[in-house]
């Protein structure tokens, strides 16, 4: 059979398979919470039951209507299990006398054996550590850690996460943090390369029950095409060849592969006799280049061909190639991937060779596209730092303080549903890295989905979500959480900002509670109370979704100035202006230029009066992204939009956030938004210059970052980003976040530049339109007042960058004037950083403004 009648019956088939899908879904969304699936027995060794995590109270939560179901990607490690065959396990201890408690037991493919730090006697200290030989370099990706099924004793808490290539030379850990106290596995990730010695360190007993450390089994997930820090090669000059191609019955030749243009794809040769597998493509870069991995990308017209196992080759001269640096099977879908080598080639041929096809349909090979990436260069691209374990996924988050992160999931640490009156949070400190994990059930919410808003004081206001009616506060300096008055309208998804006036405002949230007639209202922080604004509907506000208000009122991109008034820019293609006072009022702003609506989209201040939006979908989901951007400025009552650059990628569920500079980064999405699912991730990140208008790729992203992840500047100047996922027992749970450099800060190679440093003249408050006089060490050339923020499912309303008028007044010493319109400084807790002339940022120093 052809491949053209091959790939209608294909469509067909996939066509029936979908409406059985859907109708499945739709009756498992009424009847099913969550679905328990079955895991990767360890060495491959068939299915075992995945331990699902017990809540702290033993109780099972209640489900709300709207919990959905991740879907079936979802359920599975993009990453293979690597299988153990010839593995081997030692430990820095063991228990051999009171219990068989080897370090191989990890290894066995039984639960129910298990590696026990040494307990008879005097009991072995902690830390623990132990070591896992592959006896073969591979590319690793995560470690998967099953915790001991016959009790609780020895489950790791603190933990680090160290590779080797020789099992002497380690270097500093790829990843550490914090795990819950609980049953389920844990897959600890962290950047993928290659090694032969992976071990796991436990610093901390979890419940510290005592001084010992188990675990039932340990696996490691191979390359999950996601390669950290690389970015793409620029392709000019470059030509492909293949062993064989399709030119008779279609154009399908090799330099399809590399015109940039995915409708266009090289094919093996299929018309006549069909040529048989292994194929291969050759690509000739012309010049010698480092190499870090391959991209593959699908043809999008149908299945043939589309690459199974598959190994990689490198040449200097293209005549002799080396063992393969990268090897495996790629899934048979339609998303971009990517096989990362074993290690960095610095070669000028690349040669794929696909010795099956993904779905065993016939003897063919197809691409749409092949890129290379190679390392980043620091001082272009930014770095990442070691990937932070939390014993939550971080589904909100907030910047507290004393380098602290506040970040907050659900009832449970790893799902969300029901109103259960309880929240699992934990704070990472910036400094030491160190996660702390608390249940909050003094407040009687379960925040999930939640507004924030960050208050004049400093506190955090979070509002409605699975609890859809309170509203709890965090006060970060005295570490506490406390209740504040229900709001009239039970929400969730709603968007909060603070006002001028220092009042908190809300608006929509009908994924909570009611759907529709979410309109606005304002809470007090002088008598606690919310008082509601009949005058601001939430339906001009609206996106044209076809899920209706349930999806239509959700995220809004919200943006306070002068007079308690405020801008609502987004999601929805018509923006608003909306008046707070009395009944409040709710006015067309204009449209935002050509834009679409942009659901899960967002919008950043990076300047006075000025916003950029960025992403988003037609649709909340299943709905291709937009790689659009643009640019929303404020003149009194004047509201100008115009299109900026493109992104260099569509994005929905993506994050944004204004550096000190002025420029803006966005991390993560999809390009194709599918809630719990990270097919068609973004792993490049974007810095967006408003001197050019124009985006720059950054260095890659470990860990897709997509549906409930989080961004957030932090007082170094650096970002964070993390989170992902929330959908219980599936494999798209990322309960981690790391932390990103941006370029500003580094040289070529790596090392830190050289920052201004503000020595003191900073306290702890200051009032609105009051001058400071502060001292630095050498000269500088800015200020800049950026607002502590908080993030939640793409929307960050309380980021904003406030340039500052300063004069020298000495040497090393700055009168620094603070605007006296609380609509440009909303009342509230700023990070105050100093510039040198490159737009290097110090550290900055807090300061409340009032």
């Amino acid at each position: 059979m052809q491949p053209s009648r091959i790939r209608a019956l294909a469509r067909a088939l996939r066509r029936s398979h979908l409406l059985i899908a859907f109708a499945l879904g739709s009756l498992l969304v009424g009847v099913t919470p969550w679905l328990g699936v079955a895991s990767i027995g360890p060495g491959g060794h068939g299915p075992i039951p995945r331990p699902g995590p017990v809540p702290v109270d033993g109780q099972t939560a209640k489900q709300s209507p709207h919990h959905g179901v991740a879907p079936a990607n979802a359920m599975e490690p993009t990453a293979p299990v690597l299988d153990r065959t010839g593995w081997t396990a030692t430990a820095s201890d063991e228990e051999t006398a009171g219990e068989n408690g080897r370090a191989a037991n990890v290894l066995d493919g039984d639960t129910a054996t298990l590696w026990h730090s040494k307990w008879t006697g005097t009991p072995a200290p902690l830390p623990h550590s132990i070591t896992i030989d592959m006896h073969r370099t591979a590319v690793v990706s995560a470690l998967v850690y099953h915790p001991r099924t016959n009790g609780a004793n020895g489950r790791p808490g603190e933990y680090r996460i160290s590779l080797s290539g020789d099992g002497q030379n380690w270097g500093s850990p790829v990843a550490t943090g914090t795990l819950a106290d609980d049953a389920g596995a844990k897959t600890l990730g962290f950047a993928p390369q290659g090694a032969r010695f992976v071990r796991l360190t436990a610093v901390t007993e979890a419940g510290n029950r005592g001084p010992w450390t188990s675990a039932a089994e340990l696996n490691l997930l191979g390359d999950p095409g996601t390669p950290a820090a690389t970015v793409d090669l620029p392709r000019t000059g470059w030509t492909a060849t293949a062993g064989d191609e399709e030119t008779t019955g279609e154009n399908g030749r090799a330099a399809n592969v590399l015109d940039g243009d995915a409708a266009t794809i090289w094919h093996s040769k299929w018309s006549g006799t069909p040529a048989p597998l292994p194929h291969s493509i050759t690509v000739d870069m012309h010049r010698t280049t480092a190499v870090s991995a391959l991209v593959y990308q699908p043809r999008n017209d149908g299945l043939n061909g589309r690459a199974g196992a598959y190994t990689i080759t490198t040449s200097t001269d293209g005549t002799t190639f080396g063992a393969p640096v990268a090897a495996g099977t790629w899934r048979d879908d339609d998303t971009v991937k990517t096989a990362t080598f074993t290690r960095t080639e610095n070669t000028r041929y690349i040669r794929l060779t696909v010795t099956g096809e993904a779905g065993n349909r016939g003897p063919w090979t197809s691409a749409a596209e092949i890129r290379l990436s190679g390392p980043a260069n620091p001082a272009a691209h930014g770095s990442w730092d070691r990937i932070t374990g939390f014993p939550l996924v971080p589904v909100a988050t907030a910047v507290l303080p004393g380098d602290k992160l506040l970040a907050w999931s659900a009832y449970a640490v790893d799902r969300f549903g029901g109103s259960n009156g309880y929240t699992q949070t934990a704070i990472l400190d910036l400094k030491s890295g160190k996660v702390t994990q608390r249940r909050v059930d003094n407040t009687g919410q379960d925040m999930f989905c939640p507004g924030i808003a960050m208050l004049a004081d400093g506190r955090v206001l979070v509002t409605g979500g699975s609890n859809a009616e309170k509203a709890s506060i965090y006060d970060p300096a005295t570490d506490t959480w406390s209740s504040t008055t229900d709001m009239n309208i039970a929400r969730g998804y709603q968007a909060m900002t603070l006002l001028s006036t220092g009042e908190a405002f809300v608006l929509g949230g009908s994924w909570s509670g009611a759907e529709g007639d979410k309109a606005g209202e304002v809470w007090s922080p002088d008598t606690r109370t919310w008082r509601t604004l009949p005058g601001v509907p939430a339906a001009p506000a609206l996106t044209a979704d076809p899920a209706g208000a349930y999806r239509a009122d959700n995220h809004m991109w919200l943006h306070a100035v002068p007079g308690g008034k405020v801008l609502q820019l987004g999601p929805s293609k018509q923006m608003n202006w909306i008046t707070t006072g009395g009944d409040g009022s709710i006015t067309s702003a204009g449209t935002r230029a050509d834009s679409q609506d942009a659901m899960t989209g967002n919008a950043v201040a990076y300047d006075i009066g000025k916003l950029l939006t960025l992403g988003g979908s037609p649709a909340y989901e299943r709905t291709p992204a937009t790689r659009r951007a643009y640019t929303v400025n404020i003149d009194g009552d004047q509201v100008r939009a115009a299109r900026t650059g493109d992104m260099g990628y569509p994005r929905a569920f993506g994050n944004s956030v204004v550096l000190p500079d002025g420029k803006v980064a966005v991390f993560g999405g999809q390009e194709y938004p599918v809630p719990f699912s990270d097919a068609t991730s973004v792993l490049t990140p974007e810095l967006w210059d408003p001197a050019t208008g124009s985006f720059t790729p950054l260095a890659t992203m470990a860990i897709p970052r997509n549906y409930h992840s989080v961004a957030n500047l932090l007082p170094d100047g650096r970002i964070f980003s993390g989170g992902g996922g929330l959908c219980g027992d599936c494999a798209t749970n990322h309960a981690d976040g790391a932390v990103f450099t941006p370029p500003y800060l580094l040289n070529a190679d790596g090392s830190a530049k050289p920052r201004p440093v503000i020595t003191g003249g900073v306290p702890p408050r200051a009032a609105a339109g009051t001058s400071l006089t502060v001292g630095t060490e050498g000269p500088v050339a800015s200020f800049v007042l950026m607002r502590a923020a908080a993030a939640t499912h793409s929307t960050d309303n309380d980021q904003r960058r406030v340039p500052l008028v300063s004069t020298a007044a000495g040497p090393g010493t700055y009168t620094v004037s603070i605007p006296a319109d609380k609509g440009v400084v909303l009342p509230g807790t700023y990070m105050l950083f100093a510039l040198d002339a490159q737009g290097v940022p110090s550290t900055a120093r807090f300061i409340t403004v009032s």
